[in-house]
């Protein structure tokens, strides 16, 4: 069991693309470390993925899944429920997640409304 120092910063749904779209030729296992890349900058982030419900998922699934990023601080204020996200390896993105829940509240986009 790998040691955990952070808990999950939000839950998203993740919709994993068939090899034929590109995506992985294998499952992915529950604890997979992927970078996440949201649209709103160029960096990317590892994002540690703890499946709900199930140990695997198979290229063409969805799933959702608990996700700890590896440096939530360059994030703060900018997430909200609904945005969309890639999921990669190297240059090859394996899946498209939405998030559905912020867990770490640092992260919720402030209103910048006055």
């Amino acid at each position: 069991m790998p040691y955990k120092t952070q808990t999950p910063d939000f839950i998203a749904e993740l919709k994993y693309l068939t090899t034929e779209e590109g995506g992985r030729r294998a499952p992915a296992n529950s604890g997979y470390r992927p970078h996440v890349k949201f649209p709103f900058s160029k960096m990317m982030t590892s994002g540690e993925q703890t499946f709900i419900g199930k140990d695997s998922v198979k290229p063409g699934e969805t799933v959702k899944a608990e996700i700890m990023i590896l440096s939530p601080q360059f994030f703060e204020n900018m997430l909200e429920i609904g945005m969309q996200f890639e999921v990669g390896e190297g240059n090859r993105i394996v899946a498209t997640g939405k998030l559905i829940e912020i867990l770490n509240t640092n992260l919720i986009k402030k209103n910048t409304r006055t």
